[in-house]
């Protein structure tokens, strides 16, 4: 099948600019990405799927083409404002990595009714707190962030998120490695900016609340991923009924980049239980 066309722009929202891209008809399918990438996190799965559903992506406030400003703001109101611009109805599966798959639960357990389904990439319910162990990487991206040197903060945050636990970067996808940088070099570029105030989604946090989702939950983890990522998909597969786990080896916090094929069989087959 041919590539769908693709709609794109700049919608006003809350005093910001955000940035989308949609294609397809049919079942709305809205990708959001992690806090370490943009839109473009979802390259090897936009056009993909918009051969079946129509498929939303966007950059977050602050994130690629969406430049911060001043003032308050939630990401759940800048999410919702835009798939009311976008006329999105229909209850709609969402698919977010990371950051961005707990503000898909934030949206789901907000707007049930606008909800269909949830696909958590390495990600967890907001407010979660679990006691693991962290990379020692992470106090040295502080340190580089806070000395202004954002280029090696981006390289250690790769080797944090992208090469993962016990892998080095000669042993993954160099081009969908130097993706992930650039991704991670502009939120980080956005982040010095200092502009904007980001404000909690939810007054209870998503953790207090995973017995409200009724809808079916796919939780996908990459085996290289960072502790606290596993055992928060441990976590949500315990205290989430609906909740099952699929588990990507050789994979790490991006695990779509890691494999995309092995990646889009396994949504596939969830939409396909969905549509059955």
């Amino acid at each position: 099948m041919a590539a769908p066309d693709i709609q794109t722009g700049f919608a006003p929202i809350n005093g910001a600019r955000i940035y989308y891209e949609v294609a397809g008809e049919g079942q709305p399918f809205v990708m959001i990405h992690a806090g370490v990438a943009d839109r473009r996190q979802w390259n090897n799965e936009f056009a993909h799927f918009a051969r079946r559903c129509r498929v939303v992506r966007y950059d977050q406030r602050g994130f690629g083409l969406s430049e911060p400003v001043e003032g308050e703001y939630r990401h759940l109101s800048d999410l919702v404002a835009l798939l009311d611009t976008l006329g999105v109805d229909e209850p709609a599966v969402l698919m977010g990595c990371s950051m961005g798959g707990g503000l898909a639960m934030d949206f789901a357990l907000t707007y049930p009714a606008r909800t269909k389904a949830l696909i958590m990439v390495d990600s967890g319910p907001g407010g979660l707190d679990l006691d693991v162990p962290m990379s020692p990487l992470f106090d040295e991206a502080e340190v580089a962030y806070e000395a202004g040197d954002l280029d090696r903060t981006a390289e250690l945050e790769v080797q944090i998120w992208f090469d993962g636990r016990d892998r080095t970067p000669d042993q993954v996808d160099p081009a969908m490695r130097q993706l992930a940088y650039d991704m991670n070099r502009i939120a980080l570029s956005h982040e010095a900016k200092e502009l904007g105030e980001q404000r909690p989604n939810m007054d209870t946090p998503a953790w207090e609340r995973l017995g409200e989702l009724t809808v079916s939950v796919l939780v996908i983890v990459g085996t290289h991923d960072e502790p606290y990522s596993l055992a928060a998909a441990d976590y949500m597969v315990k205290h989430i009924p609906s909740a099952r786990k699929v588990v990507i080896d050789d994979a790490a916090h991006l695990p779509n980049l890691d494999h995309s094929a092995v990646f889009r069989q396994i949504v596939t087959s969830f939409l396909n239980a969905l549509d059955g």
